[in-house]
C-alpha cells in the first residue's frame, strides 16, 4: 500500500475544500464535479463507499493540480 491508500470520500472532500474547491454539480451516477474558482480547475470525484483506489485519487489530484506532498502534508 502506498502513501495515497486509506482515504475515503469524506477525507478527500475535506482536503479539497481546504484547497479552495467547492461542489459544482452532480455528474452521472455517483460522481460529482468540484470546481476551484481561484485556479479555474475542475475535478471529478466518485462518491463511493470504502477507500478510494490510489490510482483514482492520484488522477483526482492531477486534475486538481495538487501535488501528492501538498495533499498529504499541508491540506
Amino acid at each position: 500500500m502506498g502513501r495515497l491508500s486509506g482515504f475515503r470520500y469524506r477525507d478527500i472532500i475535506k482536503k479539497l475544500k481546504r484547497a479552495g474547491f467547492e461542489f459544482y454539480r452532480q455528474a452521472a451516477g455517483s460522481h460529482e464535479i468540484w470546481f476551484n474558482p481561484s485556479t479555474n480547475r475542475y475535478t471529478t470525484i466518485p462518491n463511493h463507499s470504502g477507500d478510494m483506489p490510489e490510482g483514482t485519487l492520484k488522477a483526482i489530484l492531477t486534475r486538481a493540480n495538487i501535488s501528492i506532498s501538498d495533499f498529504l502534508d499541508k491540506l
